[in-house]
């Protein structure tokens, strides 16, 4: 077998055996600690905008570029001492850039607590994997975040770190990881990131520019083993570009024409409302069934994805 097709493997098998050990140290962390440290040497209270938004490039272009390096070093050190052990080494790095898994088992965690009536347990559940308010949520609420941080996540979690593999190999994928670990520390639209975080979340954008649209068609094809594909590629034509993200709407949009709800609508941000567009239609109201659908399509799109990703990559047939 291809080198770079057994990493494929290895990480998806390991992902769906053991998924993030809590034990073990993982990248994104190391990620995280360096971006705090360069937060608190460059961040200042009261510099300029152009300084702020400077500042953050610098952090961004840092961060990703340490990402893609560090791990090309680490596995041309693995392949010199062993082929196996860069095989290994590759595999579980592949492994912590992607999430089906974990993404997975926070939606049945949300599922379990309201199959089980505990709609509190549920709403605290949701509010782990979502960055909405959601103490006040009531159950159709409730399936709706999940619902929708599946669909978004399948592009995050999911496809982009794989789409970047097959483009460019591990280190790349570790990039990606990198770029949505920068967006999910400092992409945020308040006083204190406004600017500086400004780089992060345009850098996320532009990353995740391309797989967002893959991971609408390929949750898409995943529709068509439902019997829903045309109305899930009907929606997602009409209705992406609704969204306020440049790329969240084309895989929430297709798994809202899949399954026959309406996502979108009114969400709370610390006490703010914020109303979203519409998406789908209401053909049905949301029920607790379509979080097991939603994962369900987001698993089948990640099958085609890999299946699609290892023909090219016994072209490859490099992985560093």
């Amino acid at each position: 077998m291809d080198p770079s097709v057994l990493v494929l493997v290895l990480a998806l098998l390991l992902d769906l055996a053991v998924g993030d050990p809590t034990w073990l140290v993982h990248p994104t962390q190391i990620m995280g600690a360096g971006i705090n440290a360069l937060e608190k040497l460059l961040w200042r209270p009261k510099a300029s905008r152009s300084y702020l938004l400077a500042a953050g490039a610098v952090v961004a272009v840092i961060i990703v570029a340490a990402a893609w390096l560090i791990t090309r070093e680490l596995l041309v050190a693995a392949g010199r001492l062993n082929y196996w052990a860069g095989v290994l080494l590759g595999g579980w790095l592949l492994a912590t850039t992607i999430a089906p898994r974990g993404l997975a088992a926070a939606a049945a965690g949300v599922l379990r607590a309201l199959e089980e009536g505990d709609l509190v347990q549920a709403r605290r559940r949701v509010g782990r994997i979502v960055g909405r308010d959601t103490e006040g949520l009531d159950e159709g609420e409730v399936v709706r975040a999940t619902v929708e941080t599946v669909a978004e996540n399948s592009c995050d979690g999911v496809i982009a770190p794989l789409f970047y593999f097959f483009l460019g190999g591990v280190p790349l994928a570790m990039a990606y990881r990198a770029v949505n670990t920068l967006d999910s520390m400092l992409g945020y639209k308040n006083d204190r990131y406004l600017y500086f975080g400004r780089a992060a979340a345009r850098l996320d954008d532009a990353a995740n520019y391309l797989p967002a649209r893959l991971t609408g068609l390929a949750l898409c094809a995943a529709a068509v083993l439902l019997g829903c594909g045309r109305q899930a590629w009907k929606v997602m034509l009409r209705d992406a570009r609704r969204h306020p993200s440049p790329n969240s709407g084309f895989p929430e949009a297709a798994v809202a024409g899949a399954l026959g709800v309406q996502l979108g609508g009114l969400n709370y941000y610390q006490g703010r409302p914020s109303r979203r567009p519409l998406i789908g239609e209401a053909r049905q109201p949301l029920r607790r069934e379509h979080i097991t659908r939603a994962v369900c399509l987001m698993a089948a799109a990640t099958l085609l994805i890999s299946l699609a990703g290892g023909l090219i990559l016994t072209q490859k047939g490099r992985w560093y």
